[in-house]
C-alpha cells in the first residue's frame, strides 16, 4: 500500500504542530533519561510492601518497572492538555504562583504532588470509598512530578519562563537555558563521562548516595509535622539552586562550555538522587504494611 500524499491544509497543520512542539519542548521536566534515573534510584529504596503495591498499580506495559513509565506524564501532555501547568511552578519574587493561565488555584507541580499523594493515600487508607480515582495514573503522575520539582528551573522565574526565553549555546548548539538543565547536561555527561551508558551514570549516583551523601540521606527522606510528602521544601531547594547555579553566568547569548558543565553536573546528579530517594520515601509511607493491614 502506498502513502497518501497530504493535502495543503494537512501540511500546514503538521507544520504548526511541529512549531508548537518546538516551543513547548523546553517546558518538559527532566528529559527521559533524567526521569528514568529518578525512578530507577527510587526502585532500589522501596520497601517490600511498597514495591509489591507499585507493581500492582503499574500498567502491563511497564513489566513491573516504575522507571519505564516515569516519562509517561510528558508523553500524554498532547492528550491531557489540562496537565501542562502541573509540571512546574513559577516563582515571581520567590513566592509560589501555583495557578494555571486561567487562574485556577493549585495548578502547578507542588499542587499536583499534593493532589496525587492525597488520591493514593485516600484510596489505601479507605477514607474516600465513594471516590473513584485512577490509581495507576496517580502513581505515574506522582513519580514524574516529584522528579520535575527537583529540576531547578521548574521552579524558575516567571519573567523568563524558567529559563525558556534565555537563549544560549551549549557548546556549538543553540538552545535555551531550560533545555540545558532538562536534558543537555545529562546527555553530555552520559556521552563524555559514562561511556554513552545511562546505567553507568545511575550507578555512579547510587555510589554517591551510599558514600559521599550517606549522612544526608535521612534528612532528604523526612518531612516535618509527620507529612507524607513536602513538595514546598523540594521547590524551595530548587529555586535556590536555580539562582545559585542555573542562572548564574548564563546570560542571554552566552556560550556554556566545560566550566559551566563540570561545575553544574554535580548539582544535577544530586538533584536526581534526592528526587529518587524522596519518591521512594513517599511511596514507602503510602504503601506500608500497616496501611495494608488497616485496609484488609
Amino acid at each position: 500500500m502506498g502513502f497518501r500524499r497530504m493535502g495543503w491544509h494537512e501540511l500546514l497543520w503538521v507544520g504548526r504542530l511541529l512549531v508548537l512542539m518546538q516551543l513547548l519542548h523546553g517546558v518538559f521536566g527532566w528529559g527521559k533519561d533524567g526521569h528514568f534515573a529518578v525512578c530507577k534510584i527510587a526502585e532500589e529504596y522501596l520497601t517490600k510492601d511498597a514495591l509489591a503495591t507499585v507493581k500492582e498499580l503499574l500498567p502491563d506495559s511497564a513489566r513491573g518497572e516504575l522507571a519505564s513509565v516515569c516519562s509517561w506524564a510528558d508523553d500524554v501532555r498532547w492528550h491531557y492538555h489540562w496537565s501542562s501547568p502541573l509540571h512546574y511552578v513559577d516563582t515571581p519574587d520567590f513566592k509560589w504562583d501555583c495557578h494555571d493561565t486561567a487562574g485556577h488555584k493549585d495548578r502547578c507541580v507542588t499542587g499536583a504532588i499534593f493532589n496525587y499523594t492525597k488520591q493514593l493515600f485516600s484510596a489505601y487508607q479507605g477514607y474516600s470509598p465513594q471516590l473513584s480515582y485512577n490509581l495507576t495514573e496517580a502513581l505515574m503522575f506522582l513519580a514524574h512530578f516529584i522528579g520535575d520539582v527537583h529540576q531547578p528551573l521548574h521552579v524558575g522565574f516567571l519573567g523568563d519562563l524558567g529559563g525558556n526565553t534565555i537563549t544560549v549555546s551549549w557548546y556549538r548548539r543553540k538552545t535555551n537555558l531550560h533545555h540545558v538543565w532538562d536534558t543537555m547536561i545529562i546527555d553530555s555527561a552520559v556521552k563524555t563521562l559514562y561511556g554513552s551508558d545511562l546505567a553507568t551514570m545511575i550507578q555512579a549516583i547510587q555510589r554517591n548516595i551510599t558514600d559521599a551523601w550517606s549522612n544526608d540521606v535521612s534528612s532528604w527522606k523526612n518531612c516535618g509535622h509527620n507529612q507524607t510528602v513536602c513538595p514546598n521544601v523540594y521547590a524551595s531547594e530548587s529555586v535556590r539552586m536555580a539562582c545559585k547555579f542555573a542562572y548564574r553566568n548564563a546570560t542571554p547569548g552566552s556560550t556554556l562550555e566545560d566550566e559551566y558543565f563540570l561545575s553544574r553536573l554535580p548539582i544535577v546528579e544530586k538533584r536526581l538522587a534526592q528526587g529518587g530517594i524522596r519518591l521512594a520515601a513517599v511511596l514507602n509511607r503510602l504503601f506500608n504494611s500497616e496501611v495494608k493491614i488497616a485496609q484488609a
